[in-house]
């Protein structure tokens, strides 16, 4: 399938992002976006979209500015893309936090356009709070923003309720169109993932119903839980954390072991970096992993 050309998008003439993700050709899937400024309106054949000129990125005459949380657990990333996005007059950042938690509090007072959302944070992971946001606040967008390349964080991004998937190496322009995307309604996908095979995987994959197993098992509560619990939270800090019983922890605890099959903490912190919840950096040592158990 061809590129789209980048001409007269206002950004960089020199680029081309990606395909447009298509099921089933000769056709495009409508409000499907894989590193492209196009494919915005309603189902075309694929070779009248792509010698069609899309239109200037920021067109956007009388309507108001896209407002945007930044998520990420990096102070210098988060200063870094607040930096650059207020260079851009269409978005208004509103926020930025730390973590999934504050994320979720942020949301609820600020009410964000988009949330650009990393994947792996301490005390509330970026999928569990996608998952939070999108059911609170069904007119938010996440657009993830993350290193991870891998299907099964895709996918998983995308069942959390995931709008879009950028990857941090991505340029300026790239993550301009991904923000316009998302908060047009449409699926935005980089162009380092934008195979349309494999964005039409992914898709399929997403809203496929299947068996819940494992992690699917969890609620919100114990997936919460779970995360503390791999960053090497006592069961006393995570009562503290959480606001709730350290009985209640306990509770919450046994029902996870029970479901994931898990014989002891270190067995929740190696599911946990599997998983990605937590990185290598964050997760306590396994050796001292049970030492925690009764604490």
């Amino acid at each position: 399938m061809p590129s789209v050309p980048m001409q007269a998008t206002g950004l960089s003439t020199a680029k081309t992002y990606g395909r447009l993700a298509a099921p089933a050709p000769p056709r495009v899937a409508a409000g499907v976006v894989a590193g492209s400024s196009d494919a915005f309106s309603r189902e075309v054949p694929v070779q009248t979209r792509a010698r069609r000129q899309p239109s200037p990125l920021w067109a956007r005459t009388g309507a108001r500015r896209i407002r945007v949380l930044i998520v990420d657990d990096h102070a210098i990333l988060r200063e870094a893309l607040r930096g650059l996005l207020e260079t851009v007059p269409e978005i208004e950042v509103v926020g930025d936090a730390t973590n999934g938690r504050e994320a979720l509090d942020l949301c609820d007072r600020l009410q964000p356009d988009v949330v650009l959302m990393d994947m792996v944070m301490p005390g509330l992971n970026g999928l569990e709070a996608t998952r939070q946001i999108r059911r609170r606040h069904p007119k938010t967008k996440v657009l993830i923003l993350t290193g991870y390349m891998e299907d099964e964080q895709i996918v998983a991004a995308l069942r959390a309720g995931a709008s879009g998937y950028v990857v941090k190496r991505s340029d300026k322009e790239e993550l301009l169109l991904g923000i316009q995307a998302v908060h047009r309604g449409n699926t935005y996908f980089s162009s380092s993932i934008s195979d349309g095979d494999a964005i039409n995987q992914y898709l399929w994959q997403a809203k496929r119903p299947e068996p819940k197993t494992g992690y699917d098992l969890l609620t919100s509560r114990e997936r919460e839980v779970l995360q503390l619990i791999a960053e090497g939270y006592s069961n006393q800090r995570i009562a503290q954390e959480l606001f709730i019983s350290v009985k209640t922890v306990e509770a919450h605890k046994a029902h996870i072991m029970t479901k994931l099959h898990a014989q002891n903490r270190t067995d929740l912190i190696r599911y946990a970096i599997k998983k990605g919840l937590v990185g290598l950096d964050t997760a306590p040592d396994l050796e001292v992993g049970d030492s925690r158990e009764a604490s």
